[in-house]
């Protein structure tokens, strides 16, 4: 597939115009609709990078820490986000759990690892393997991932429950607040130049050959 890098798209309506350089806080939308086409880089690489990072930390915190603790009369018990996710594939709620386990944990892991494996070769001074295909996969996975809704979820059944047992919030909903703002950084944000970055990458280490 040809990639026209000069060139954006409207994903509302499909109109094409041409990129343009923004400065800092400028915002690029459609004629047509209105809709935002892009916005201008407000980090750098390293800022990037430590932010995909950072995402990562909490993206562990939140699936190896428990999410909330329950007690009663003197019993406790704890769930993680993968623990909430087994038992929705006991009884009717099973056709659900794939798909929720898709949204709020796999996509965002993908996200993570396909950014940082770019930015952390960037990083190094090197275009990344499978460069492309890791952006495509960027684009391709923003619309899938849905960490804010197992956030929201997580909240509505605190809620529930604290009238009938003892709720504490664990590590993990912390973790999963602060990964839902992050992952949304990163999806969010245009990947352009990341496109811009790579090719400069290659031209340079191919300009570094004997």
């Amino acid at each position: 597939m040809k990639i026209f890098r000069h060139l954006t798209v409207c994903e509302h309506c499909d109109r094409v115009y041409a990129r343009v350089e923004l400065a800092r806080h400028e915002v690029a939308r459609c004629a047509n609709c209105g809709a935002t086409l892009y916005r201008a880089r407000a980090l750098g690489l390293e800022g990037n990078l430590a932010l995909t990072l950072a995402a990562a930390i909490c993206f562990v915190l939140a699936n190896a820490t428990p999410v909330i603790r329950i007690s009663l009369q003197g019993s406790h018990n704890e769930a993680t986000l993968w623990e909430s996710f087994a038992s929705l594939a006991h009884g009717a709620t099973a056709p659900i759990a794939v798909p929720a386990l898709l949204a709020a944990i796999i996509v965002p892991g993908l996200q993570i690892a396909l950014m940082g494996w770019v930015l952390g070769c960037a990083a190094l001074g090197r275009r990344a393997p499978g460069f492309a295909a890791a952006l495509r996969g960027l684009h391709a996975l923003r619309p899938w991932s849905m960490v804010e809704v197992c956030l929201l979820g997580a909240l509505v059944t605190i809620i529930k429950l604290s009238g009938y047992l003892s709720v504490i919030p664990g590590t993990g909903l912390w973790a999963l607040a602060a990964l839902t703002v992050l992952i949304t950084l990163i999806g969010q944000r245009d990947t352009h130049w990341l496109w811009t970055l790579g090719d400069e990458l290659a031209a340079r280490r191919a300009g570094a050959k004997p």
